[in-house]
């Protein structure tokens, strides 16, 4: 009798757990404004995590190749990152995982794009919902 208990108590903590979790506030907002390396590329890191991104805002300039290198914190979840503006030269839909992505294009107008986790499981609110979200802005 005592093995059943303890064993829906475990559960019952692991499931409040990853309530906790996945309600959580995302790490606060910071911006990152990348730089033109020696090799003429932008690039930038991006890491995901329990519904955000670190960092949520990512500056580059137009007209010059950007490289993404991309991942997740080890999770049971599947998270992505989608950029999509192809006017714009960006087209991106990737899975993430833990094992860095790199992912390149070159941005060909000005604006704010919206980046994001597209996911979403059953009638749960989405990833982008939940604060998986982004913008990456392209200057002059």
């Amino acid at each position: 009798m005592k093995k059943p208990v303890t064993f829906f108590l475990f559960i019952l903590g692991i499931a409040g757990y990853v309530a906790c979790r996945a309600d959580a506030a995302p790490p606060e907002g910071m911006a990152y404004q990348s730089t033109i390396a020696s090799d003429g590329v932008q690039h930038v890191r991006i890491e995901g995590g329990s519904y955000f991104f670190k960092p949520d805002r990512v500056i580059v300039k137009v007209n010059v190749p950007v490289e993404l290198t991309v991942s997740v914190e080890k999770s049971l979840i599947p998270h992505t990152l989608v950029i999509q503006s192809p006017e714009a030269g960006i087209a991106v839909d990737e899975k993430l995982s833990s094992d860095a992505k790199t992912i390149r294009f070159t941005p060909t107008l000005v604006g704010k794009y919206p980046m994001y986790c597209k996911n979403k499981l059953l009638f749960f609110k989405s990833h982008r919902e939940k604060g998986m979200e982004g913008v990456l802005n392209v200057v002059e």
